[in-house]
């Protein structure tokens, strides 16, 4: 097994919005309405949107390729002003970790939440935090065991629908 990482760059719109809404959808398809998952497909990832993502100094996004180099999924974290809620400035977001289907139970999400923390790290940021959606028993699950704690909520569109993501933080030692 071998995993490699890789900085995304302007040039990588048209794979980042393929795994995007591949990884997306195959998550979250079976609990929301065809209607709401279009809408909000349609609007979070599109090229121009990503193209402002990537373009943000204070975001980072970076691919993981598992085995033969095969896109696996990838991390976006976001600094300073980039974070979606207001939060300290000595705190890094994990906005996005998505991995495709047949590439999860790998250790990749794993992977790349260190490779989040050692951003972090490297900018002098005491806490990691993310939002995950209530629904997401998984995932929460693996934040717990990765040392996140459930430290608040924040409100979520999917399409019309307001939805809840737990906020769940780490600090580092």
């Amino acid at each position: 097994m071998s995993i490699k990482i890789k900085k995304c760059g302007l040039n990588d719109i048209a794979a980042l919005r393929e795994i995007s809404i591949e990884t997306f959808n195959d998550t979250f398809k079976d609990q929301n309405s065809p209607e709401n998952m279009k809408a909000y497909l349609e609007t979070a990832f599109r090229p121009e949107q990503l193209k402002t993502e990537l373009s943000n100094l204070s975001s980072q996004f970076y691919f993981v390729y598992y085995d033969d180099d095969d896109l696996a999924g990838y991390v976006k974290v976001n600094m300073n002003e980039a974070q979606s809620e207001k939060m300290s400035e000595d705190s890094l977001e994990i906005e996005r970790i998505y991995i495709r289907k047949n590439y999860q139970k790998h250790g990749l999400g794993k992977f790349l939440l260190n490779q989040a923390v050692k951003i972090a790290t490297e900018h002098n940021k005491k806490k990691i935090w993310l939002g995950v959606w209530e629904k997401n028993e998984n995932a929460i699950a693996f934040y717990q065991k990765m040392g996140f704690i459930h430290t608040g909520e924040h409100s979520f569109y999917m399409g019309d629908d307001k939805q809840i993501d737990f906020i769940m933080t780490k600090t580092l030692s």
